[in-house]
């Protein structure tokens, strides 16, 4: 072990709680395969980024679901634009709409929703407190996706008592690849000052190093997991790239270190910068692949494939909703 030994969480329970989420045959799984057939993935972030995006998205939902190969969604955060109201009327409405997609449906927060919300144009809002109105509606039944067929996920909030408030980061597996989101967000990752309702550095803080403690234990988790499962990839899910900046070393430190001891395909996905990018080797670790998703769009996605049998795992494919 390394010294991430020390954010490590109890193994047992985190392997009682897959155990059961993943007793289900496979061929009934929602969200694909759990052997080694390819699983088809939309992947999405940034978006409906303001009330015009907001009109379009339901062709977007169409669009994703007239894919046949499609079986999961995954949204790497920011369900509307900084400069549109937090206000609990907008989330029911964007839950209610993620929900309405036909596949499961995975998000991990963005700092769009909450982080940034004591913004005047925001509607000034104590950023802590949208963060729960997020948990409450965003993930109204630990475990459990939204999605017209949700699934079953292990959720951090059940797995580590000592993480108990953290119902965002879930963990499931696919196509014998372990899926991990991780809620590490924009703004320096929370730790940016409070303007439009006044600094509250100490609970900005607080706020900030509990969330690093749970972050750090979910991505050692997350490896402990596909080594003890001998999974073919790992894939990451953020809303923030994790760059070299007080916000965000621990977590990349973390992840480039698990990620060259695994050696196998890892995929970091995220979104917050608003353009679809790929990067190789990334932080100079061979194996790891930081992906970027489209942002600030309504009409563009990802079709990810994971595929255990091909020697990079995963690959993928820009896709534009046609428009009439």
């Amino acid at each position: 072990m390394t010294t991430a030994s020390v954010a490590r969480w109890s193994a047992t329970a985190l392997t009682a709680g897959l155990c059961l989420s993943l007793a289900a045959p496979a061929a009934a799984a929602p969200g694909g395969p759990r052997g080694a057939a390819p699983t088809t993935i939309a992947l999405l972030g940034d978006t409906p980024y303001g009330d015009a995006q907001r009109l379009e998205f339901p062709a977007l939902v169409d669009d994703i679901d007239a894919d046949p190969r499609v079986r999961l969604v995954l949204h790497a955060g920011d369900v509307k634009s900084g400069s549109t109201t937090c206000d609990d009327a907008r989330f029911a409405d964007l839950a209610a709409l993620y929900g309405t997609f036909d596949d499961p449906f995975v998000l991990t927060p963005g700092d769009n929703e909450w982080t940034d919300c004591h913004r005047p144009a925001a509607g000034g809002y104590v950023p802590t407190e949208r963060l729960e109105a997020v948990r409450d509606v965003f993930y109204p039944e630990p475990g459990r996706t939204l999605g017209t067929q949700a699934m079953p996920v292990t959720a951090q909030s059940q797995a580590q008592p000592g993480h108990a408030a953290y119902v965002e980061n879930v963990l499931f597996e696919r196509s014998r690849v372990v899926f991990a989101t991780v809620h590490v967000v924009g703004s320096e990752n929370g730790l940016a000052p409070w303007t439009g309702i006044g600094d509250r550095p100490a609970e900005r803080v607080a706020e900030f190093e509990a969330r690093r403690a749970a972050n750090l234990a979910w991505i050692a988790a997350a490896f402990d997991e596909a080594e003890r499962t001998d999974a073919a990839g790992v894939v990451l899910l953020l809303q923030a790239e994790p760059v070299a900046s007080p916000g965000f070393q621990a977590e990349r430190d973390l992840i480039v270190r698990e990620a060259a001891a695994f050696g196998r395909p890892v995929l970091l996905a995220h979104g917050d910068e608003h353009r679809y990018e790929e990067e190789r080797r990334y932080a100079g670790v061979p194996n790891l692949t930081r992906l970027e998703t489209f942002g600030d769009t309504a009409t563009e996605w990802l079709r990810l494939t994971v595929d255990p049998r091909t020697p990079e795992v995963f690959s993928w494919e820009p896709q534009t909703v046609a428009t009439t």
